[in-house]
């Protein structure tokens, strides 16, 4: 029997396409439970998810307008940027408490968007990061961001918990708030028994925010022509179709889940960057990873050294970056065991709100 009807607002950050990738599989068990899904958001995360779920209803909340620099450090930019951030995320809270008055919103859920909380209704902050690491003033950051999580009525960790887990000290440092709870990672894709028969050799999946996308982009290119294995390179662009094949070489410019599932489970091989989606991604599927974490971005620095040690990837900077040699290297690793991830913790953190 269906509840009855809920309006939830989800709402991810758009700062690469990782944070709404994994609102899909929430947003579609949202849909079999009968609630009405309302999308927010801006750039090429809502763009993604248009081409998931056109049918939905899509807001324009604008994000926190964060960049990397192509040059120079990233920690001294984040920190310049630090007035910016605080500004939009109070925007975005002024701007919520409208939305949840206008579209009579019964449910929040905020994908690292900190200022979506609310007192008029409850609101659910998704997160892998509830310990973030930083070259400095750590202990502060966590302070402030651990004061913003407090505001909301639960906190949902895509993760496992004990040693078995994917986002290691990221998640799983300290004790949590009563508030926090694991729901199992989250992934567009579905593990399969049976592997697809091979289309491409090698895969490459460019993802985050500009100008490093096209920095790495350009770096790949290069040193993808005249290679005899046959290559997909996508791009990471939601809001520009383009396919160009040359030779063993296919350039497209975004696929949709399903048919990105199927491109990755008939690849022997994934060159992506290290962000906490895609290891959840690589982690169902089974896959042998080639992890350059974005310059300067102590997390994907972290997870990219955590999962080498593991044996799931091989971890590389972007500046020493050299195709063949990191092939070669991938052969003789284990790389993520490829199983499908209970997902009974979130059907049940998902009953309760819609149960209100």
């Amino acid at each position: 029997m269906k509840r009855s009807l809920k309006r939830i607002l989800i709402s991810p950050l758009d700062w690469g396409l990782g944070h709404a990738t994994r609102c899909i599989p929430i947003i579609k068990e949202l849909q079999i439970e009968g609630a009405e899904v309302i999308i927010a958001g801006e750039g090429r995360s809502a763009e993604l998810l248009k081409q998931e779920f056109p049918n939905l209803e899509f807001l324009h909340l604008p994000g926190y307008e964060i960049s990397y620099p192509e040059k120079g450090g990233m920690a001294l930019h984040m920190m310049l940027s630090a007035p910016g951030i605080l500004r939009g995320i109070r925007n975005e809270h002024k701007t919520l408490q409208k939305i949840i008055r206008e579209r009579k919103i019964d449910l929040v859920i905020s994908d690292n968007r900190y200022g979506l909380w609310s007192h008029e209704v409850p609101c659910i902050f998704i997160t892998h990061q509830v310990f973030i690491q930083a070259p400095f003033a750590a202990g502060l950051l966590h302070r402030q961001t651990a004061k913003y999580m407090s505001r909301f009525s639960e906190c949902w960790i895509p993760d496992l918990e004990g040693e078995d887990n994917l986002a290691g000290c990221l998640a799983h440092t300290k004790p949590l708030p009563d508030h926090c709870f694991f729901i199992g990672p989250l992934s567009r894709f579905r593990f399969q028994e049976r592997k697809p028969v091979s289309k491409y050799d090698l895969v490459i999946s460019l993802s985050g925010p500009e100008p490093q996308r096209s920095v790495f982009e350009k770096e790949v290119l290069a040193q993808i022509a005249g290679m005899p294995r046959k290559i997909l390179l996508l791009q990471g662009i939601t809001n520009k179709p383009f396919r160009k094949e040359e030779g063993n070489r296919t350039i497209v410019s975004h696929l949709c889940a399903g048919d990105m599932m199927e491109v990755l489970s008939g690849t022997s091989l994934l060159i992506c960057r290290s962000g906490y989606s895609s290891i959840m991604d690589a982690a169902v599927l089974g896959k042998k990873c080639i992890f350059i974490p974005t310059p300067g971005q102590t997390e994907q620095e972290y997870l990219a050294s955590y999962h080498a040690e593991k044996g799931h990837c091989i971890a590389l900077e972007q500046k020493s970056f050299d195709l063949n040699e990191a092939v070669v290297k991938a052969e003789f690793i284990r790389g993520f065991e490829g199983k499908q991830f209970s997902d009974i913790v979130l059907k049940e953190r998902l009953m309760k709100w819609l149960e209100i």
